[in-house]
């Protein structure tokens, strides 16, 4: 469904685009608080986007205006940002590459007049003529005035970092470069789908850009009849125009798992393509014809010597043995019979075509005199070459690939006996460092320290207690939920911790796309019953049909390598999660017939619920959607089965609903014996035992009511008697949170009093 509607198939897309959000970020290691996601048809769409909405200014009598700059080494989209800013006055500055460190100064030049004009400076992360791969610290040298342009000219200066090349067999990491503006495009990285890219924004940035055009979706309010308009907050949804293409993003997640299945990561395809890459340079660059003449010649700024500075993009022009440029048509079509697919021409850089081969501005235009525009066949000019051959190397590139194309180039394009330079093969190994082998840290878990409280056993009678109890106000059950939507798990006395009760609400089970099942989507997830055994450091498993599992409560010290951390959301909130291993999710993928994972949340991950709360301090949540408990009075649930009783009296067979039925579906954490029904609403707060909770707000969460605990069928009862009996927003209980601080523990008991504070 399109994802900008409530209904159910619309919710599920909208949370499953931002699960896809969150792994893309996670791709790049950052987090929503960093970076944000714009969905675009492409890279060149991103491109478009920074250049439409850039705060470009013109140049004044007071002061210099804006400068658009960029190497000449950049993709023909980089440069066509020109397009928009030459007709607004903007300074445009092209830079070679050799400019920005040659003529940058020893520190920052801070602006003594504390000049605010914005200036774009865009470079490739990757040359994709040559497959150079330029500092990553360039960002953060543009940004604090270190490196030129920027340290010639007072502003602010944003850098867009072209990543589109990069990206396809590196990791790149914005903790380390983060860049204002990153273009990608997903086919480069997955070879699917195409016409699907990504402009990743810095937060920090974000606020500069300035949208003029607003489509569907990107608007909070407007009017027709008048100049009225308000932009959506979030960055994303203001600059998607319309319904993005939720299909394709959604196939993106598929891909990750595809891309870290096949390769291991990142890493491992990075040291295989380059690999593949520096085996065939050594090689090319060594053989000859029968009279010695080396038979290419390759444009490449240094020798392969490393991953960190070269991707695996070997770009060239094939020499006959008199020293004459083999035109790369010909060898395009040669190799097409060899069943070898080759890029040829300038490959949309023309900056990088003209500085290797050498061809002035005066050459071009007598190129395009002649008749040679780009991506025809005219490979040859008064005998020069207008372009050159490209060889890409991917994930599935293979080592026979590598021989084919040399074996290719031997057969049709030497003149025998072939030869091979010993003596610069030699040479060019030991110029070649061995790969850099780049260490994972895996991100490090650990729980803080959890006061254990044995369970009690529980009584033989498991009848609800409560209204008989002696006392006005009493806790008469505590429930926690360890698992998101499934089994309540009814306890006697529990530890309390900073999230609320201990492991309520610590783990959940996601779909294939990772995002969270609830009833609402799964009901019969109400019949998977987790135990939480606190002396066995054990989560119980278990549900009718099924053989029982356990995972551990506490991270143990291989989970550190081998178990996944993720990003999820819950109720809006981006949450950062551990997934629980494949025996898990084979057991839940089994019982609910679809592929699913068991995933917790990650200890060491902070979400608050500060923005839902009026109170002052912040207050640490688990799993649960607003807030650290739910408190229900028995007085209220007798008053709503006595409705249900009079409804069900004028129904042809509808199933009577006892008060613990009714309970189970409100899935509570705190029962409490009250004396009149609904007075908890107008409660501030209360103290149970020694244990203040202020309450926070309302529950407004009845969805599920209709979901039999018991048996996970729906039903429309009791949600009917609870709309027809309270008009406006359906509500039943109390949200809370306790005044602990933030590493306190404390211990609920039933038979406790409650004493409530109006």
């Amino acid at each position: 469904g399109d994802p900008h509607s409530q209904n159910p198939s619309s919710r599920l897309t909208h949370d499953t685009l931002e699960r896809v959000r969150y792994r893309i970020l996670q791709h790049f290691n950052t987090t929503p608080e960093e970076y944000s996601v714009i969905f675009t048809s492409g890279c060149t769409a991103a491109l478009k986007a920074v250049a439409d909405s850039f705060p470009w200014r013109s140049p004044s009598d007071n002061e210099a205006g804006s400068c658009f700059s960029y190497l000449t080494d950049n993709h023909t989209s980089v440069v066509g940002i020109r397009g928009k800013t030459l007709s607004q006055g903007v300074v445009m500055l092209p830079v070679s590459p050799q400019s920005v460190e040659d003529r940058a100064k020893d520190k920052a030049q801070h602006n003594v007049d504390m000049c605010q004009t914005p200036h774009l400076f865009c470079y490739p992360a990757q040359s994709n003529f040559s497959g150079w791969k330029y500092p990553l610290n360039y960002v953060k040298g543009i940004q604090g005035r270190y490196l030129y342009p920027a340290c010639d000219h007072p502003g602010r200066w944003f850098v867009l970092l072209d990543a589109a090349s990069y990206i396809s067999c590196s990791l790149l990491d914005l903790q380390k470069c983060p860049a204002d503006f990153i273009p990608i495009s997903f086919y480069k990285l997955f070879g699917f789908p195409t016409g699907l890219g990504a402009l990743l924004v810095r937060n920090n940035a974000a606020s500069i850009l300035k949208k003029a055009y607003f489509g569907g979706g990107t608007a909070t309010a407007y009017l027709s009849g008048e100049d009225y308009y308000l932009h959506a907050t979030n960055i994303s949804d203001r600059f998607e125009d319309g319904t993005v293409s939720f299909m394709d993003i959604i196939a993106i997640n598929h891909a990750f798992d595809a891309l870290y299945r096949i390769t291991g990561g990142m890493h491992f395809i990075q040291q295989h393509t380059f690999g593949l890459a520096r085996y065939t340079y050594l090689l090319l660059s060594s053989i000859c014809h029968g009279n010695s003449q080396p038979v290419a010649q390759i444009y490449t700024q240094g020798q392969f010597e490393s991953p960190s500075t070269q991707g695996p993009i070997l770009n060239f022009n094939l020499v006959d043995s008199r020293g004459q440029i083999v035109g790369y048509s010909q060898v395009n079509r040669m190799a097409s019979l060899y069943n070898i697919h080759l890029r040829t021409g300038c490959f949309c850089n023309t900056g990088a075509c003209q500085y290797f081969l050498g061809i002035t501005n005066q050459q071009m235009k007598r190129n395009v005199q002649a008749g040679h525009v780009c991506g025809d066949n005219i490979d040859m000019v008064d005998g020069q070459p207008t372009g050159s051959v490209r060889v890409s190397f991917g994930y599935m590139s293979t080592f026979e690939d590598c021989q084919k194309f040399l074996n290719f180039v031997v057969e049709c394009f030497v003149e025998k006996p072939v030869t091979v330079n010993h003596l610069k093969l030699d040479k060019l190994r030991t110029a070649t460092v061995p790969c850099c082998h780049i260490t994972a840290h895996p991100i490090k878990i650990t729980n803080r320290e959890e006061e254990e409280v044995d369970e009690k056993e529980k009584p033989s009678d498991a009848s609800l207690k409560g209204c008989e109890h002696g006392n006005a106000y009493t806790l008469t059950n505590i429930y926690i939920y360890p698992i998101k939507s499934c089994a309540a798990f009814e306890v006697y006395n529990w530890p309390v911790g900073p999230k609320g009760l201990l492991y309520d609400r610590g783990w959940m089970v996601v779909n294939k796309n990772g995002v969270c099942l609830s009833q609402k989507r799964e009901s019969r997830l109400c019949l998977v019953q987790p135990q939480v055994h606190l002396s066995s450091n054990k989560l119980l498993l278990q549900a009718s049909g099924m053989d029982s599992i356990s995972v551990p409560l506490k991270n143990t010290a291989d989970m550190h390598s081998s178990y996944e951390v993720c990003q999820s959301q819950v109720c809006g909130d981006r949450v950062e999660t551990v997934d629980c291993g494949d025996e898990a999710a084979l057991w839940f993928s089994e019982f609910l017939g679809q592929p699913c994972r068991l995933i917790r949340q990650n200890p060491n991950f902070s979400r608050d619920m500060e923005k839902r709360s009026s109170g002052a301090t912040t207050t640490s949540l688990s799993l649960v959607n607003e807030a650290q408990y739910l408190l229900i009075n028995h007085a209220s649930v007798q008053l709503i089965q006595e409705l249900l009783s009079s409804r069900q009296e004028n129904s042809v067979g509808d199933q009577h609903l006892d008060t613990k039925n009714i309970i189970s579906r409100f899935r509570a954490n705190l029962v409490i014996a009250g004396v009149e029904a609904f007075e908890e609403d107008n409660w501030s707060q209360l103290m149970i035992g020694n244990t203040r909770f202020v309450v926070t707000s309302r529950c407004g969460r009845c969805h599920v009511v209709g979901v039999d605990q018991e048996t996970g069928t729906k039903t429309k009862e009791p949600l009917l008697s609870l709309s027809s009996y309270r008009t406006g927003k359906v509500t039943f209980g109390v949200y809370l949170k306790h005044d602990l601080p933030p590493t306190s523990m404390a211990v609920l008991s039933t038979d406790s009093l409650v004493q409530p504070e109006l």
